[in-house]
């Protein structure tokens, strides 16, 4: 083994050994691990999703908050093919449960909690994050302190259970504890082969920062088959020719 080989492995060795410090240890770093997220997911650690973390989305308007919720209920049924549960914990809800069959989410399997005030959903999240027999939760704030986040992280570090902040109204950006900074905004629905319609649902998706990885941009739409990546530049028509399909697990 050469000079340069052996550097690059203790460089590679100390990435993971500093990522374990920090609270991120996959479960493995098998390909077979990937949740079906395609390109995207190369933007993380290992090319691999980061669970048992704290993901944060930040919505600016009502539409964009649908758009997230629609994006977040697909990560959901991926994390959830484990059979465990999820809770979603909200003061308004947002999500029509019957609409979830199309995500792959039987709707029993979500236990929705509505309170009124963003401490006591804090509080409720913070507590459900201990649960390991989750699969993830959910919680919509408008606001999001660093220490806050702190705790909710040291939660899902002990319990392994993948957290999601859904920030509505926010006004300002601030730091916070969380392993990924994520932005949905809608788009127009794809359409198969041009007829009209509805088509299928599709979104904007910036990753605006992540812990460790590379942040990036996509435009994908949810299909039958499974996530589709938009090739081109945004020109109001997306031919299925010029996209990737990818294709989640069952």
């Amino acid at each position: 083994m050469c000079v340069r080989e052996k550097q690059k492995k203790i460089i590679s060795q100390l990435r993971r050994d500093i990522f374990h410090l920090e609270g991120f240890r996959p479960e493995s770093e098998s390909k077979s691990l990937r949740l079906g997220l395609g390109v995207l997911e190369d933007a993380f650690p290992y090319g691999v999703f980061p669970t048992a973390a704290l993901h944060e989305f930040l919505c600016e308007q009502d539409e964009d908050a649908a758009a997230c919720s629609g994006f977040l209920s697909i990560l959901l049924g991926l994390l959830m093919q484990n059979q465990k549960p999820c809770i979603w914990i909200s003061s308004f809800p947002m999500v029509f449960p019957p609409a979830l069959k199309i995500f792959g989410i039987r709707p029993d399997r979500i236990i929705f909690v509505r309170l009124h005030r963003d401490r006591d959903i804090l509080w409720a999240m913070e507590e459900a994050l201990k649960c390991n027999g989750l699969a993830a939760v959910v919680a919509e704030l408008r606001e999001l302190s660093f220490s806050q986040s702190r705790r909710l992280q040291l939660a899902v570090e002990h319990s392994r259970v993948t957290g999601f902040v859904l920030r509505r109204d926010v006004k300002k950006i601030n730091t916070t504890a969380c392993v990924a900074r994520w932005r949905i905004s809608p788009q127009p629905s794809l359409l198969e082969d041009g007829l009209p319609g509805v088509g299928f649902p599709q979104w904007q998706v910036d990753l605006l920062k992540v812990k460790n990885g590379q942040p990036d941009s996509w435009n994908m739409a949810w299909t039958p088959e499974g996530f589709v990546f938009d090739r081109q530049e945004k020109t109001g028509e997306f031919p299925w020719k010029n996209r990737e399909s990818i294709q989640t697990g069952s």
